[in-house]
């Protein structure tokens, strides 16, 4: 197997210039990267990066664990976390939680034990204290929250604005009219759906309407959830005219709810929803949405990751980064629009 002197030689370079192409901390010349790549690719060498986290005490690997691998919005988000995880050569493994604190806690133990860098979280729904979240943090391991943030623990964050984005969304629905707006939200435990739920009743008492505690219902951001609580507000003798469902995989459980009942969207029921499908011109009506920009979640997330991993960030508060959400206006709350106003 070749070794990095022999790499060196190949390409006529020393061996910290290969080594700076390997590692991508010091800045090469175009020409010399090329001759190095070059030889690197005809002798088939491949970094050990397990003795070298031996001397560096690094292992260039980052843990990511989402809430649920079936939910259309984490894959764009873990896309543009692994983009800049590999454009930096590090590698980003991903796991699974399944909005299961059990199953987050094993997890992490696992990360601990392999020695990665870095963890990107989307934290698990729960009611106690997140103490396995504190023990990382306190290891000395840089952990970034991303879409959720956990109770009580001052942490790196990646988030949206959950809130004005939900307030929008209610407000667009109130033009036109509706003044029974249902909304199904994700668990209370989470600090997403009480973002959401709090931009619903804000917008709500803006217009001088009532909340009303019927019209609210508590979901699981599951499928299952969507279409029961669906239903349920849908059979109701005085049902909303309009609902809101606070994530994308909800969503769909609502639209077979609507069919099973045989209703029209939008006029029987108006729906809106938090979070965009990357499929959503698969279904009809095209669904009024707040999107979030997941890839680019994914992206700041292990950027500031990085900062605090290689000691670029120095503040000993945490860093939060809290994007923007984008109301798009489509065809479930107005009906027929051109093609061109559903992007």
């Amino acid at each position: 197997m070749a070794t990095i002197r022999e790499i060196a030689r190949r390409a006529n370079v020393s061996v910290a210039t290969v080594s700076n192409v390997i590692n991508g901390g010091v800045r090469v010349s175009p020409k010399l990267r090329q001759r190095v790549e070059a030889a690197i690719k005809e002798m088939d060498y491949h970094p050990n990066y397990v003795a070298r986290s031996l001397k560096t005490n690094r292992t260039r690997l980052i843990g990511m664990v989402i809430s649920d691998i079936t939910n259309p919005f984490f894959p764009q988000l873990v896309r543009g976390a692994e983009e800049v995880a590999l454009t930096n050569n590090y590698l980003l493994i991903t796991f699974n939680s399944d909005d299961r604190v059990d199953r987050e806690k094993r997890i992490l133990t696992v990360l601990r034990n392999r020695r990665v860098d870095g963890i990107l979280l989307v934290v698990a729904p729960q009611s106690g204290e997140p103490t396995h979240i504190a023990n990382v943090v306190r290891a000395g391991i840089p952990v970034v929250c991303v879409d959720r943030l956990p109770a009580g623990i001052p942490v790196d964050s990646v988030t949206v604005d959950n809130t004005g984005g939900a307030r929008e969304c209610i407000e667009h629905l109130l033009s036109l009219g509706h003044k029974r707006v249902a909304i199904v939200t994700g668990p209370c435990a989470l600090q997403t759906s009480r973002e959401r739920l709090a931009g619903y009743k804000a917008a709500l008492a803006a217009a001088g309407l009532p909340i009303d505690p019927s019209l609210i219902r508590e979901g699981d951001f599951r499928v299952e959830g969507g279409y029961k609580l669906g239903r349920e507000l849908l059979e109701r003798p005085d049902r909303p005219t309009a609902l809101f469902v606070s994530n994308n995989t909800m969503a769909l459980g609502l639209l077979k709810a609507v069919e099973d009942l045989r209703l029209r969207c939008p006029e029987d029921i108006a729906i809106a929803i938090f979070d965009d499908l990357p499929f959503l011109f698969a279904f009809r009506p095209h669904l009024t949405a707040v999107s979030q920009p997941a890839y680019e979640i994914g992206q700041k997330a292990v950027e500031l990751l990085l900062r605090r991993i290689e000691g670029r960030e120095q503040s000993g508060e945490p860093v939060s980064i809290r994007l923007k959400t984008e109301l798009k206006i489509r065809e479930s709350t107005v009906g027929e629009i051109k093609a061109w106003q559903t992007s």
